[in-house]
This record gives C-alpha cells, sequence and structure tokens, in this order.
C-alpha cells in the first residue's frame, strides 16, 4: 500500500510518499480502508521535533482521524462486518488482549494513540482494534465523520467531564477557525450555554458567529478580557476553553467571573505561562484544569450525540495523500477555518 511517513524529524521535506507492506489483523483487530483522514496540529509538531507523545517512534505515519471502509477481519471479530462505513477511536484505552495494539493504554504514562504513536491514517490501510470502530449513517459524508474524532472528543471531554459546563452558564473560546474550538462552540449551545469566541481575523470571527457564538471578537486587535466582562453585564465568564496557552493566558484569567473555570486542553502558543495574579486568582476563587485523556466510553456517548445533534463541520480544503506536505503547510500558516482532510 501507499503511505506517507516520515524517518526523521524536519520540515515537510521529510515526508515520504513511499510503498510500505499491508498492516496484517491480530484476533480482535480490523484492516480499514481509509477514505479520508483529517490533520491536527500534532501531526505538525512531531514531524518537526518539537513535542513527541510518550512512545513516539520513527518512523512514523500520522493520521489520527479516520474514516474508512472495513475490508479484513481478526479471527474473533464480532459485531463488525466487512463493508462496513466506520470512524475509529485513536486512542488505544481498553483494547482487548487479542489486538496487535493492547497493553499501551496507560492514560497517564504510555496512552497509545492511532497516528500519534503507532500508524495512522496517512496511508492506504490502518490496523484498528475492532473494539474502536463505530459504525457512520449512511447519510453521513466521509468529510463529515473525518472532522470527528481528535477534535470533538477534545472539547467534550474538555467542556463535561472536566469543565462541568452547564446550562445557562457563559463560556468563552479562544482560536475559532481551529476544529476544536468549533466544535466546542457547537457543543456549548447545544448543552444551552452561551458562547463568546475570539480569533485571530475578523473574518474567523464572523464564521464563529455564523457557527452559532453569540458574540465574537478579535483577540488580536481587542481586549479579551474587557471583552467578556463587556457581555457579561461586568460578570464576568463561567469558564474560558482554552488550547492556545501563553498569548492569552493573562487575558483569559481576568476574563473570568466568580468561580471560574479556565480549562486549558493545549499549548499551541508554547509551553510555560505565568498567573498575573496570585490575589485575583484566590480572591475570585478561580479554578485552573487540564483536560486529561478522554475514557473509552465517552466516544460513544459523544459520536451518537454528533450523528443526531444536526451540527457543522466545516472543511476548509482536501488535498491527495500525496500531497499532504502541502496540507501540513496549509496548517503550519494558520491559513484555514475548519479541517483539512487528506484523501487516501
Amino acid at each position: 500500500m501507499k503511505a506517507l511517513l516520515y524517518h526523521r524529524p524536519g520540515g515537510p521535506e521529510v515526508l515520504e510518499y513511499v510503498d510500505v507492506d499491508d498492516p496484517t489483523p491480530g484476533a480482535r483487530d480490523v484492516i480499514v480502508q481509509v477514505a479520508a483522514t483529517s490533520l491536527n496540529h500534532l501531526d505538525v509538531v512531531q514531524r518537526n521535533g518539537w513535542f513527541a507523545m510518550p512512545g513516539f517512534t520513527l518512523p512514523h505515519i500520522a493520521g489520527m482521524d479516520v474514516v474508512g471502509t472495513v475490508v479484513e477481519l481478526g479471527s474473533e471479530v464480532e459485531g463488525v462486518s466487512t463493508g462496513d462505513r466506520v470512524v475509529v477511536d485513536p486512542s488505544l484505552a481498553e483494547v482487548h488482549a487479542g489486538s496487535k495494539l493492547a497493553g499501551m493504554g496507560d492514560l497517564y504514562g504510555d496512552l497509545g494513540i492511532i497516528g500519534g504513536t503507532v500508524a495512522g491514517g496517512y496511508a492506504e490501510r490502518c490496523l484498528v482494534p475492532a473494539s474502536h470502530v463505530h459504525r457512520i449513517p449512511d447519510s453521513m459524508s466521509w468529510h463529515q465523520a473525518a472532522c470527528f474524532p481528535t477534535a470533538w472528543l477534545t472539547a467534550w471531554h474538555a467542556l463535561f467531564p472536566v469543565g462541568r459546563l452547564v446550562a445557562g452558564e457563559t463560556m468563552m473560546v479562544h482560536a475559532a477557525g481551529s476544529g476544536v474550538s468549533m466544535a466546542a462552540i457547537q457543543l456549548a449551545k447545544h448543552a444551552g450555554a452561551r458562547v463568546l469566541a475570539t480569533a485571530g481575523t475578523d473574518d474567523k470571527c464572523e464564521k464563529a458567529l455564523a457557527l452559532g457564538a453569540d458574540a465574537a471578537c478579535n483577540n488580536r486587535t481587542t481586549d479579551v478580557a474587557g471583552f467578556a466582562r463587556e457581555h457579561t453585564a461586568g460578570a464576568g465568564v463561567d469558564m474560558v476553553f482554552d488550547h492556545v496557552g501563553p498569548a492569552l493566558w493573562a487575558q483569559s484569567m481576568f476574563a473570568l467571573g466568580v468561580r471560574g473555570r479556565l480549562v486549558n486542553c493545549g499549548n499551541t502558543t508554547g509551553d510555560t505561562a505565568t498567573i498575573p495574579s496570585l490575589g485575583f486568582m484566590f480572591h475570585m476563587g478561580i479554578q485552573i484544569l487540564g483536560s486529561d485523556p478522554y475514557r473509552y466510553e465517552e466516544f460513544g456517548e459523544a459520536w451518537g450525540v454528533y450523528c443526531g445533534g444536526g451540527f457543522q463541520a466545516p472543511v476548509d480544503s482536501v488535498f491527495a495523500l500525496a500531497d499532504g506536505a502541502e496540507a501540513q503547510q496549509k496548517m503550519e500558516r494558520s491559513d484555514f477555518f475548519g479541517k483539512i482532510l487528506l484523501e487516501a
């Protein structure tokens, strides 16, 4: 089969479109013929050597968001059939011992991730535990399904199990043009919350409003904390959903109201942030919450909501697998709104 992989860290030029051996299933595995995969920030930072997940090795085939058709079954697989259209849960938590990908389910250690630490969707075929595929409704396109796994599970876990967002609260989200923020906007609205969005361009702010945000501002030209106070009658927001990190950290904290929660699930602009005022933090009862890995059972729950919720899944652009380097360059330029997809 063809795959897009790299043997050493570096720029997009290290990606090689080459022939590799087809994967073969273990007793509890399936082989998925990949229809599409979407890009994520991790694909780029691991390729250029800035960061690596525990257990990451080279050569590596990226692609955490895999959709496609089941074409081969392991000898002990039940409940899945060849020909099934499926989306893949990339987290290798709770994988049965009969799978070739078992034994990597330590949520706080070497958590295996399809496309993150083991071979993923930047290929024509992908090895997946049978327990980690979910059927795609006939009415749903490959593109809409490929937008779901990483972005929507990251948002779901941060907003609800970690952030405890409930109806009637106000949530602010940054980087509104990213896949995870677009998911957060829609999930928060679906849960009955009010949403304030920020983005780096006025155009992205307008698109955030079209997704359902109640108000939006350009975070490069606007005082984000002031924006939050303005739209909450001075009270501040109940939650900030953040995966940007240092660039907006101080403003995020000062945007919070009494007992507000700053929920972080990423470090796009760096890995070190400073608490701007301990006095403000303890006096206001501010909570800083790290959003840890989602649990196995959450994927099916969130997938059911996604399939029935009438959500939008904007796709910025689609590239052929062979042109994956060009797709990653587009991501590095932040020149996109919505998911960037590769088709095998």
